[in-house]
């Protein structure tokens, strides 16, 4: 399926906390080019290493609601205590541009982009099991134990919820995975082109 090679596609990739989303998108976007990624809006504090309008926008919730209030959002949703929200103007920068986007958000959000957005193009994060799951989001410590139980019982909702997406990438390891997110997003623009890989 290959789109107008004047507009970009806006491809949404979604799937619960510690599925390894933002891994597998970092690695698409070292082996491919002419796609962006959209920051997100966010009222939640900075992990460590993250930094303000690289990894998100990092808001406070007054101003996040002004945002709500005056329609700018794409999508947005209130996950695990915190909003989290995408600027309408900034995708649509990006795909008039014929770049195409590439939105790392969770299943609410997602839903509302379709609704908007019908040509947009969805792709589930899934972990292996709901076991594995747990042991990487207690190995990446970032989260306290009232938290970690949060993500995982949404973790179970979001993963019913899959079937709703048209694909689904099980991440049971990290080239397999990234091998078949860059085969999804080629297929769908033939503007996107893998990078040449340096020896």
């Amino acid at each position: 399926m290959l789109l107008n090679s004047f507009k970009g596609v806006l491809f949404v990739l979604s799937g619960p906390s510690g599925a390894g989303k933002g891994t597998l998108r970092e690695i698409l976007f070292k082996k491919v080019s002419n796609i962006v990624f959209s920051i997100s809006c966010t009222t939640r504090p900075p992990r460590n290493g993250e930094l303000n309008g690289v990894d998100y926008r990092f808001i406070d919730k007054h101003e996040f609601m002004k945002l709500v209030d005056s329609g700018q959002f794409l999508e947005w949703a209130e996950v695990h205590g915190y909003y989290y929200g995408t600027l309408s103007v900034d995708v649509d920068r990006e795909l008039e541009g014929g770049r195409s986007v590439v939105l790392e958000i969770d299943v609410q959000g997602a839903r509302q982009i379709k609704r908007k957005r019908p040509d947009s193009v969805t792709i589930f994060i899934k972990p292996p099991s709901l076991p594995e799951l747990e042991n990487r989001l207690r190995n990446r410590a970032t989260e306290s134990e009232s938290d970690l139980v949060t993500r995982l019982k949404n973790a179970r909702k979001e993963i019913n919820d899959s079937s709703n997406f048209q694909h689904i990438i099980i991440n049971d390891g990290l080239k397999r995975a990234s091998e078949e997110l860059v085969s999804i997003v080629k297929s769908y623009n033939k503007n996107i082109t893998e990078k040449e890989q340096k020896l």
